[in-house]
């Protein structure tokens, strides 16, 4: 057997890993064929077409309208469409005053995020809403405030909430399978300039928004907000303060947002959180480690490995405690933690479905987005003002 294919067993009751089956939520009330979730999505852009076809595949759950104030991207979107009789919209206003459409996906820039997810709410309409899910701190407590007042379901675009994978593997966390957690060292780097083609120059703000701080909280809200997410769910906990750095450095082309990043947050009991970006070196891609006394967890997009410390790496290296076979693993990568899922954005939209039917409220909801957020502004602002910022004890009033 090669080592790669090693898995460990539920009997290593000294790591605390465990294979997992993919369970599939109740679904109350749709076994018509008819009856069928409706859906309007706001932004098709390349997240927006992105989770199109997503939602094809999903049973009883139908994008019914499109809006995107681009003619070109209005029509990208409608084409990815299953049903072609999809209506499109320059006004997003539309699909909110067609009371037929049960909910809506916001895949609009970021700074549009909280007004178009307020509107969706007193329109009556369930809110999937993508990462990150609001800019700005005002922006974020209004919409937490106008989200709890409603009975609808609100969901945020944090994927890995979803995978059950990640879900797994916090749970692992939870139960002491790393000891005490000292740290997390996170990454999300690529080598591109992000650039997106513009075929008129008056397009440009519009078409490549993530470069320009009006509309976009570059790397950080685009990327590292979603391990962020991570660190928060992992510790039931958001961060004391944040320091950081970043630049322009690499790709000088007239954007405001950074081209690489480097954030240190910290935690309580001492736990650091540190957050790299880049964009001209791509090296190991994206990854989470999450470093306790007792081993380190790895996390790719949908992979994770144990990698136990001291006595145990010897002990696990001389038995499994199942079947008496030696132990062996990639040095590198630790041992295979190995979960049935599927692909995290379609999860979270499956979910979405769900908690749509059975009225529940979603793992990645108006709180956890919110606290991500938060953090997303705290590292804005300490990098860009060169500064330490400290957690606002009013945040914890959100809930």
């Amino acid at each position: 057997m090669k080592r790669r294919e090693f898995v460990i067993k539920s009997g290593v009751a000294a790591a605390g890993i465990a294979t997992s089956t993919l369970t599939t939520a109740k679904i109350i009330g749709l076994n018509d064929a008819n009856n069928k979730i409706k859906i309007g999505v706001i932004g098709t852009g390349s997240r927006g077409q992105g989770l199109i076809p997503n939602i094809n595949s999903i049973d009883h759950f139908d994008v019914v309208a499109c809006a995107d104030i681009l003619p070109f991207r209005l029509e990208e979107g409608l084409s990815k469409v299953a049903d072609q009789q999809v209506k499109g919209y320059s006004d997003y206003r539309k699909i909110l005053d067609d009371k037929d459409i049960d909910a809506v996906l916001i895949a609009t820039p970021f700074s549009m995020h909280a007004k178009i997810a307020m509107d969706a709410i007193d329109a009556g309409k369930h809110v999937y809403c993508e990462k990150t899910m609001a800019k700005g701190y005002k922006d974020i407590q209004d919409l937490v405030s106008v989200a709890n007042r409603s009975k609808k379901v609100f969901q945020t675009g944090h994927q890995y909430h979803s995978s059950r994978l990640y879900t797994h593997v916090v749970d692992l966390i939870k139960k002491g399978g790393l000891g005490q957690i000292q740290a997390f060292e996170c990454q999300w780097n690529r080598n591109g300039d992000w650039r997106r083609s513009v075929p008129s120059p008056d397009l440009e703000r519009i078409i490549n928004w993530r470069m320009y701080r009006e509309y976009s909280g570059g790397l950080l809200a685009e990327l590292c907000s979603h391990q962020l997410d991570f660190a928060n769910w992992v510790l039931d906990a958001t961060p004391n303060k944040v320091t950081g750095f970043g630049g322009v450095d690499y790709w000088k082309d007239g954007r405001e947002t950074y081209d690489n990043i480097h954030l240190i947050y910290d935690y309580p009991e001492g736990v650091k959180a540190k957050f790299t970006c880049l964009t001209a070196n791509s090296k190991d891609d994206y990854q989470i480690k999450v470093m306790g006394d007792k081993g380190t967890l790895i996390l790719s997009y949908d992979k994770a490995w144990f990698y136990p410390e001291g006595k145990l790496n010897k002990e696990l290296g001389e038995v499994d405690g199942v079947s008496g076979a030696t132990v062996s693993w990639d040095e590198g990568k630790g041992i295979p933690i190995v979960v049935d899922h599927i692909e995290p954005s379609k999860q979270a939209l499956m979910d979405f479905r769900d908690n749509i039917v059975n009225n529940k409220r979603p793992a990645s909801n108006v709180i956890s987005g919110a606290k991500a957020a938060l953090c997303v502004q705290m590292g804005l602002d300490a990098m860009y003002d060169q500064k330490i910022v400290h957690w606002n004890p009013d945040f914890d009033k959100l809930g």
